[in-house]
């Protein structure tokens, strides 16, 4: 026998309640069952890049946290298709890096970063509903792995290459079949199915029952969360009738509007020729090439270029 409740989503717990310090324990527990280690969060970042210029791209995730080990760790959930996702999280790491890299500080001082990334589509063509990238070196010719020497782990208090480097979590939550293994696949449930059942025990659900109860909330809370979600089903809507509908229209649209440029065109280049016709068959009966230029509308210099190349 399970016990459900209706409880509020991530994402909206993470723009409303997780910012709070008397809630990190919910998070720690998440990122604790996900990153198999205990995790204990310090503080929140500002969690959109400033911009370097007009054009720059924002640097934009749900929530930046700092934790105990001085590693950055950024969550986002995304819910709409995104082809260039990949280069995206790509983007939003190399920038959080950076940005927390000071101005005359070595290259030793670049922050660990961890991207945790929460999907409602199905990015790629893998059959799993979690992946883990990172950064390591083989050898191409003894396959061995590059290590670090006994003076970089007391330089970087790492103990390895890999540890240097961003960590990215890919989560298809949709991928997910609902059975829930183990505790890290007891929050992936929740992050699904909005709910927890009374027999799981993974760090942090329990608390996150307690507060994430839509029934606990405030009644103003109550009708802002409703409307987020009649928000969220109304977007989705919209997306998937754009993207099919969108899609044919765009294609048929294409193809007409390249028909109709091409003929425009091709009658452009064919007067252009015929002009030039004009031009080579006056030269040939002895007009000057002032006369030619006014009868044609062409430059002089053109038509002394089509002269040479037509002999």
């Amino acid at each position: 026998m399970t016990k459900k409740r209706k409880l509020i989503t991530f994402d909206w717990a993470i723009k409303r309640l997780l910012r709070s310090k008397a809630n990190f324990g919910i998070l720690e527990g998440f990122l604790s069952e996900l990153l198999k280690e205990d995790i204990t969060i310090l503080d929140v970042l500002e969690s959109e890049s400033n911009q370097d210029y007009k054009l720059d791209k924002f640097n934009r995730v749900d929530l930046k946290v700092r934790n105990s080990k001085q590693e950055i760790i950024i969550i986002e959930i995304q819910y709409d298709r995104e082809y260039d996702y990949l280069q995206r999280i790509f983007y939003g790491v190399s920038k959080t890096a950076i940005e927390h890299l000071e101005e005359k500080e070595s290259y030793s001082g670049i922050t660990k970063v961890i991207s945790i990334n929460i999907l409602y589509f199905d990015l790629g063509s893998g059959t799993d509903y979690i992946y883990k990238g990172t950064t390591r070196f083989i050898g191409l010719h003894n396959h061995d792995l590059l290590e670090l020497n006994a003076k970089q782990k007391q330089l970087f208090k790492k103990d390895s290459v890999e540890s240097l480097y961003p960590e990215y979590y890919l989560i298809k939550i949709n991928r997910f079949n609902d059975i829930a293994k183990d505790t890290l696949d007891e929050w992936i449930y929740f992050l699904k199915n909005e709910e927890i059942k009374e027999n799981f025990t993974a760090k942090g659900l329990k608390e996150a029952e307690e507060k994430f109860s839509i029934m606990k909330l405030p009644e103003d809370e109550q009708k802002a969360y409703e409307h987020y979600q009649d928000d969220l089903h109304y977007q989705a809507s919209i997306f998937e009738s754009s993207f099919g509908d969108g899609y044919y229209e765009g294609e048929v649209i294409g193809i007409e509007k390249g028909k109709v440029e091409g003929k425009a065109e091709g009658i452009e280049i064919g007067i252009e020729q015929t002009t030039k016709n004009i031009a080579i068959n006056l030269a040939k009966e002895g007009t000057t090439i002032e006369i030619i230029a006014k009868v044609t509308g062409l430059p002089e210099a053109d038509i002394k270029k089509t002269l040479q190349i037509n002999g």
